[in-house]
């Protein structure tokens, strides 16, 4: 998450920090100052209503990418949960989470990396990059 992004397109939009908590649909401008000040971030989901809010792209809202994007970049973009995307790819949560982490030796089969990027919106290649990444 980038906090400078969030903060210059809520002044952008000439909007205070309760203007928008209400308009994203969260509890009060306290989480909105907890993430302009990068001490929380918003959900996957709620970064998406938060740049549709902010006239903005997920993207524009994320720390800049050095390098390819890891599986945890490409989740939170595509807008979705760790479980939704476990569940959709029909691997366990706690596969997922390790997989997201870079706790994998190799990559998964072809079978699994299609299913992930079906439930990423990307193509299985992403998802080979991604984990790769992860693994840092």
């Amino acid at each position: 998450m980038n906090p400078s992004a969030i903060r210059d397109s809520r002044i952008a939009a000439r909007l205070t920090q309760q203007e928008l908590a209400r308009l994203v649909g969260v509890a009060g401008g306290d989480r909105v100052s907890k993430w302009e000040c990068g001490t929380a971030e918003p959900r996957p989901e709620t970064l998406h209503r938060l740049a549709a809010v902010l006239d903005r792209q997920p993207v524009d809202l994320l720390t800049p990418l050095i390098g390819v994007a890891d599986l945890r970049r490409l989740r939170v973009l595509a807008g979705k949960t760790a479980a939704s995307v476990a569940k959709a790819a029909h691997l366990s949560l706690t596969t997922y989470q390790r997989w997201e982490g870079g706790d994998i030796e190799h990559l998964p089969p072809r079978a699994a990396l299609v299913e992930l990027g079906e439930a990423l919106g990307v193509s299985p290649d992403d998802v080979g990059s991604a984990i790769r990444a992860a693994r840092g």
